[in-house]
C-alpha cells in the first residue's frame, strides 16, 4: 500500500532539506512550489491567462514570467493575489493528483507531498500523514532575512501570511524540530522512517 506523506513547514523553516533527505532514500517527491513555476512556463494556459489578468508587463524580455514584478502587484494587496490564485490553483491542483496517482500505479511505498501551505490550502486531505517542520520564530526570521535578503519588517510581513505554527502544529501527525543541527534533523527523519517500517 502506498503511503502519502504530507510534507509542511513555515517559510524558511529548512522543509527542503527534510524533502532532499526522503529523496535521498528514494521516496519520490511531488513539490508544489515546483509545480507552481510548472503550471507558469512559457507556453502553458496558466501563462497566458495570467498575462490576460495582469497584462504583458508581468513578462521578462525573454517570454518567462517575471516573478518579482508580479510579486510586488499582490503581495499585500489581496484582491490581486485572489486573481492569482483563481489561475494557479486549479493548475497546481490538477498536476499534483495526477502525478500522486501516476507514482500509486508505480506502487511506491511513500510518496512525499511537498506543500508550504498543506493546511491553508486543504492538500493534508490528500496525505495519509502529515509531518511538519518547525524551527522558532525568531530563528525562523534571520533564516528569512538571510535567504531573502529582506528587512526585518518584510521578513516578519511574509512569515505572518501564512497560519501561525501553534495552529500547524495541532493538524500535523508528525513534528520535527529543524533548530539544531543537519544532522540532529536527519535523525529524527530516520527515526519516523524507521518506526514506520519504511527502511
Amino acid at each position: 500500500m502506498t503511503v502519502i506523506l504530507g510534507l509542511t513547514g513555515g517559510i524558511a523553516s529548512g522543509k527542503s532539506t527534510v524533502s532532499r533527505y526522503l529523496n535521498e532514500f528514494g521516496f519520490p517527491v511531488v513539490d508544489a512550489d515546483i509545480i507552481a513555476r510548472e503550471v507558469v512556463e512559457p507556453g502553458t494556459i496558466g501563462l497566458q491567462q495570467i498575462i490576460a489578468t495582469f497584462s504583458e508587463a508581468v513578462l521578462k524580455a525573454d517570454g518567462h514570467l517575471n516573478r518579482q514584478y508580479l510579486g510586488r502587484i499582490v503581495f499585500g494587496q489581496s484582491k490581486e493575489l485572489a486573481k492569482l490564485t483563481k489561475i494557479t490553483a486549479p493548475l497546481i491542483r490538477e498536476t499534483i493528483t495526477k502525478r500522486l496517482q501516476l507514482l500509486k500505479e508505480k506502487k511506491a511505498s511513500l510518496i512525499v507531498l511537498d506543500v508550504p501551505l498543506m493546511f491553508e490550502t486543504g492538500y493534508d486531505k490528500l496525505t495519509d500523514v502529515t509531518l511538519l517542520v518547525e524551527i522558532p520564530k525568531e530563528l525562523q526570521l534571520q533564516r528569512l532575512m538571510r535567504r531573502d535578503q529582506l528587512t526585518y519588517t518584510a521578513a516578519l510581513a511574509r512569515i505572518n501570511t501564512q497560519w501561525p505554527l501553534a495552529k500547524k502544529r495541532a493538524l500535523a501527525d508528525v513534528v520535527i524540530d529543524n533548530s539544531g543541527t543537519v544532522a540532529q534533523t536527519k535523525q529524527q527523519m530516520l527515526d519516523f522512517l524507521k518506526q514506520n517500517h519504511f527502511v
